[in-house]
């Protein structure tokens, strides 16, 4: 049996946003997954689609999601893509899926011109990190991530 990925369509929001869910569980964030339907609508189906969404099926049940974006590297003078999210339901996992997931938007960057595609991962999901490792893709060292959440973006920008 072979999953098929197809790009997510606006009657597959509320299927994405449980999904989404599921993967927050996984993470340990369910507290952080607040996000309503409307919003998802509107981030990848809106008049200005801030990010794009694949579904994995197999047999036409939905397995999985990616959810991704497009960026710039100014070194590099190209875009590239950016996966926010990669999940597989349990049930799912070690089967080939992921695998074949991150082949599908690997050509996919490329066929755009991309000349990279990031994600990350967090530092506990061993198993991710081995996977990711397995196939051919390198840590990035020397950098961390920093982030403004919704109140420090307002406080900041209140700030003289």
């Amino acid at each position: 049996m072979q999953a098929t990925f197809t790009a997510a369509t606006p009657a597959d929001v509320p299927l994405l946003l449980q999904m989404i869910g599921e993967l927050a569980e996984f993470e340990k964030l369910a507290q952080a997954a607040v996000g309503t339907v409307a919003e998802l609508h509107e981030g990848l189906f809106g008049i200005t689609p801030k990010a794009e969404a694949l579904l994995a099926r197999l047999d036409g049940e939905a397995v999985g999601f990616a959810l991704f974006f497009s960026n710039y590297s100014t070194f590099l003078c190209r875009p590239g893509l950016y996966l926010e999210d990669l999940y597989i339901r349990p049930a799912y996992r070690a089967q080939g899926i992921g695998r074949a997931f991150l082949q599908h938007i690997a050509r996919l960057a490329l066929a755009r011109g991309c000349g990279r595609f990031e994600w990350s991962v967090l530092n506990w999901n061993a198993s991710a990190i081995q996977f990711y490792q397995s196939m051919g893709a390198q840590p990035v060292t020397g950098w961390t991530v920093y982030r403004l959440d919704q109140t420090a973006l307002e406080k900041f920008r209140d700030t003289n």
